[in-house]
């Protein structure tokens, strides 16, 4: 287990903290979810910087990185669904697509040895949704602060609107990127069956 793989895996340890801390529904938690995000996002980062500037990519690494950002991400928008910060079927729509990729990659890996690593749509849609529970985050610290009772009623409706924009973003960056995956892994199995 190189550092790459490790700083993937904490990723996913990070993601249960930032789940408990988010569910305890104190200013505190909110402001501690917050870092645990920033860290668990730079983990992404640096993970695929090391393993390639460092000549450590590994087909565990290429299969667990995205499974690790699926799991941060859907278990933070789980919660944040149920505590009303996003339609549920705004959430509903992301999960299904991602168990529907990530179950095809561990299929593409178990029976036929191909590691399918993420594509360039993918990787955009992973920023799109990591920014905008980052935005979501920092509105429930916000709101939930009496040091920006201030000046948090006049950007509330902006913010909102914000969070709505980005998650619709994602949304339709998620859909779009799903359908590409299929695309591209009908077209290599096509191409694999007409070399025969």
């Amino acid at each position: 287990m190189n550092i790459p793989n490790i700083l993937t895996m904490s990723r996913i340890v990070l993601a249960l903290v930032l789940v408990f801390l988010l569910k305890q529904g104190s200013e505190a938690g909110n402001i501690m979810a917050v870092v645990v995000f920033i860290i668990a996002s730079l983990t992404d980062y640096f993970d695929g910087h090391l393993a390639k500037s460092q000549g450590l990519v590994s087909d565990f690494g290429k299969i667990m990185d995205p499974i690790a950002d699926k799991v941060l991400l859907l278990l933070t928008l789980g919660v944040l669904a149920h505590l009303g910060m996003i339609d549920w079927r705004m959430f509903a729509v992301i999960a299904a697509r991602e168990i529907l990729v990530t179950a095809s990659r561990l299929c593409a890996m178990l029976c036929h040895g191909r590691v399918l690593g993420a594509e360039g749509a993918g990787k955009i849609k992973t920023v799109i949704q990591m920014m905008a529970v980052l935005v979501i985050l920092l509105y429930l610290v916000a709101r939930g602060s009496d040091f920006c009772a201030g000046w948090f009623s006049h950007v509330q409706k902006n913010w909102e609107s914000l969070i709505n924009m980005l998650m619709w973003a994602a949304v339709i960056l998620t859909v779009y990127s799903g359908g590409e995956y299929f695309r591209n892994k009908w077209k290599m199995g096509h191409e694999t069956r007409g070399a025969h």
